[in-house]
């Protein structure tokens, strides 16, 4: 099984992009659009795992003993390179330390952290097969991405998103499907302050 840890959105920012997402999208967009029950936040993936580091996660992730944390969002960005449109996340202090101690607690079943800086994001779209071509109505840098001026080039307005409280991360299972990846939450934790 393919497993990551994320925090699910509240419904209320689940709105809020679906509501931008219909902006945006076209037919001729030359996209392939995430489905809103696949938007999560990613804390740590964690890729291929058999059942003996399965059993070992569910026992460390649930040691981790956070309060609820508070979680903004920014702007609507792009990854040239990947070839994705995601909205940022804000990488807060308590966001990162609860990345880490994800980490910490799955780093004790064998799984090693990545070595990139941590980019918090929700992934909305990504380009058709190869990508080549595919951006063209995307903006340059110098423009900047927000609003309903991001498929056409045109500057304008960013777009904001409201925060929220996450109260619990999960961990997901990701499964390959014809019609893109779908995650099943296999186990939720709550994010309780300690004692």
């Amino acid at each position: 099984m393919r497993l990551f840890v994320g925090l699910p959105l509240a419904s209320e920012v689940m709105y809020e992009l679906s509501e931008a997402v219909a902006r945006l999208r076209s037919p001729q967009d030359g996209l392939r659009w995430t489905s809103p029950d696949s938007w999560h936040i990613t804390l740590q993936f964690l890729g291929n795992t058999d059942e003996q580091h399965f059993d070992c996660l569910m026992l460390r992730l649930a040691e981790i003993h956070e309060a609820p944390i508070h979680v903004r969002l920014g702007e609507l960005g792009f990854f040239d390179r990947a070839k994705v449109l995601f909205v940022d996340v804000v990488p807060t202090p308590e966001l990162i330390a609860l990345a880490q101690r994800v980490e910490k607690a799955t780093g004790k079943c064998g799984f090693v952290a990545e070595a990139r800086p941590y980019h918090p994001h929700i992934t909305l779209a990504r380009a058709k097969g190869d990508g080549r071509g595919k951006f063209s109505g995307f903006p340059s840098s110098e423009i900047g991405i927000g609003g309903s001026g991001l498929l056409s080039g045109q500057p304008s307005q960013p777009t904001r998103f409201a925060g929220f409280r996450a109260k619990e991360f999960v961990l997901y299972e990701s499964r390959t499907r014809p019609e893109g990846a779908e995650y099943l939450a296999r186990e939720r934790f709550a994010l309780t302050a300690p004692g």
